[in-house]
């Protein structure tokens, strides 16, 4: 055999991988450091690196996918409300609470006096009635010992002139939609788009570039996520109820997101055109449509000031809080496009299932696999371009991007270099999408994601505890979990460890197949009936 032909072989840890692969097993798993607190027993493990996109990981983007529809499914069309009642306060925590007000009129009082000292130790002492009553099980924002000034103007919350009315009822809150005939509980399907920028070939690049508006393509990316939880606040005050919802968010062929949801309850489609039309949100920020700073003349850091400052004059810039300040109409207006698209679906048919999978079909690839940028030398220009115009794109209030125009954002540090933020919606593989590809409204199921993987996995353990193959019960509060420390010699090497996470995954995966023939074995079994029971009666 030449050395030629030897090259070409392929290595054991590439073999492994596909074997992982082929099996469902994680084929990058992170190493941790289990200890029995009982036995003393120290184990290095590896556990799954849930990754969501097939890219890095194929098994666990494909777990988290399954975990995402059935996410969907269960709270989709269901027919009862899924949030239970909270738990009434404990006598603990209302003890916490009025400590914590003690402490709080004395940290007032102590900063009014001038004791400094004496509301330094207020302050620790709040901090760790804080983080008792987090570990009593008190969620909601704890009020702050110090009232900031408010530094944000009130803005007009009057609708534009120039945008249609809404009627406003009272939100009920209810979750659950109408049932008709008295059996018939229909739910909904909605696609929301983006408006157009300009005319589009057939593979989504622009028919001419020099006239499709990128500047507002980018501004409408980086802010759809804001305009969609204006949308549902619109049709909740229009239908008078609680409006639940499992959506998802992809590109279009023109690299415009877009978002599919499942809406629990059935709802008109003239209302959710109407609601659409009337949906807009303005955007208060500083004036951003011309750069003042680019190239080798960018601000710099006035180490006595500590601000930015124009490089030739010296004179400091702009602060976030004095432009806003100064504003008297919005830097932008996003709206929604003409394309709205809704259905009505039936829960337990074919065709809800088969857009449960439509929701969730790109769910474990990025945005830039989404789009074939690949297809035609015009749409990867396309993709450039918009690229391009989202890098002087801010993102939020504290984007260093804002040095570019001549405002110095919030937080701003002598570490903050201009025209370079690490925000997800400047990055190539998101296209200014920075927030999440599922969005899932508080009281869609009930649960929480983690929730719906721990219920699949007690599903598995009820159907191998019914066959009679039983599992020991490791108590996690005895097992301390730790990462593994640099040049350990007991760490396996990742060809040994993928092969041990096969071989697990095979044994698992013959149980289970066994624990299935059981069960259906005693479900053909024919009913013993003797002659003392009910039903020889």
């Amino acid at each position: 055999m030449t050395s030629a032909e030897r090259a070409r072989m392929p290595l054991t840890l590439d073999v492994v991988k596909a074997a992982a692969e082929q099996h469902g097993v994680c084929t990058r798993p992170v190493l941790r450091e289990v200890v029995d607190l009982d036995t003393g027993e120290v184990r290095i493990v590896g556990i799954r690196c849930n990754a969501t996109q097939a890219t890095k990981c194929p098994a666990c983007a494909d777990r988290n996918r399954r975990s995402r529809m059935a996410q969907c499914r269960e709270g989709w069309h269901l027919d009862h409300e899924p949030v239970a009642e909270r738990h009434t306060p404990t006598d603990d925590q209302v003890e916490l609470v009025t400590y914590r007000s003690d402490l709080t009129a004395g940290y007032r009082h102590a900063v009014a006096t001038g004791k400094l000292g004496d509301a330094d130790d207020y302050r620790e002492g709040i901090r760790e009635a804080d983080c008792d009553l987090r570990r009593e099980g008190v969620r909601g924002n704890l009020p702050a010992v110090e009232r900031p000034a408010r530094t944000t103007p009130a803005r007009s919350t009057r609708r534009r002139q120039d945008a249609p009315n809404l009627p406003r009822r009272k939100v009920d809150k209810r979750t659950v939609g109408r049932e008709f005939a008295g059996r018939y509980r229909p739910s909904t399907f909605v696609t929301l788009t983006l408006d157009t920028y300009g005319k589009v070939r057939t593979d989504g690049a622009p028919v001419d570039p020099a006239t499709y508006d990128y500047r507002r393509a980018a501004r409408d990316a980086v802010h759809f996520a804001s305009l969609v939880d204006r949308w549902w606040q619109n049709l909740r005050r229009v239908v008078g109820f609680d409006v639940q919802y499992f959506g998802t968010v992809e590109p279009q062929r023109r690299i415009t997101p877009h978002a599919h949801f499942a809406v629990r309850g059935s709802i008109p489609h003239k209302v959710i055109r109407r609601v659409t039309a009337a949906t807009y949100l303005q955007v208060w920020w500083p004036e951003h449509d011309e750069i003042k700073y680019s190239g080798g003349r960018l601000p710099v850091w006035d180490m006595r000031a500590k601000g930015f400052a124009d490089p030739d004059t010296g004179a400091a810039l702009t602060t976030w809080a004095d432009a806003v300040a100064e504003l008297d109409q919005p830097a932008h207006v996003a709206e929604f496009g003409a394309q709205v698209h809704s259905k009505g679906i039936l829960g337990g048919t074919e065709e809800a299932g088969r857009h449960v999978g439509y929701l969730t079909k790109y769910l474990t690839k990025s945005i830039t696999e989404v789009v074939d940028t690949d297809a035609s030398a015009r749409l990867v220009d396309h993709a450039d371009r918009l690229a391009a115009q989202l890098a002087v794109t801010p993102c939020s209030e504290r984007c260093a991007v804002w040095l570019l125009y001549g405002i110095q954002p919030k937080g701003a540090t002598s570490r903050t270099t201009p025209g370079h933020c690490k925000g997800k919606a400047h990055r190539r593989d998101t296209l200014g999408l920075p927030g999440r590809r599922v969005l899932v409204s508080r009281r869609w199921s009930g649960k929480t994601l983690a929730e719906h993987k721990s219920d699949r996995a007690t599903f598995v353990r009820e159907a191998l505890e019914a066959a009679g193959i039983s599992k020991p019960d490791v108590e996690r509060a005895r097992l301390q979990w730790a990462p593994v420390r640099p040049g350990d010699p007991h760490v396996p090497s990742r060809t040994e460890l993928l092969m041990h996470m096969i071989a697990q995954r095979l044994k698992w995966r013959a149980e289970y197949d066994q624990a299935q023939d059981v069960l259906a074995r005693l479900r053909l079994a024919p009913v013993d009936v003797s002659a003392t029971s009910p039903a020889a009666a």
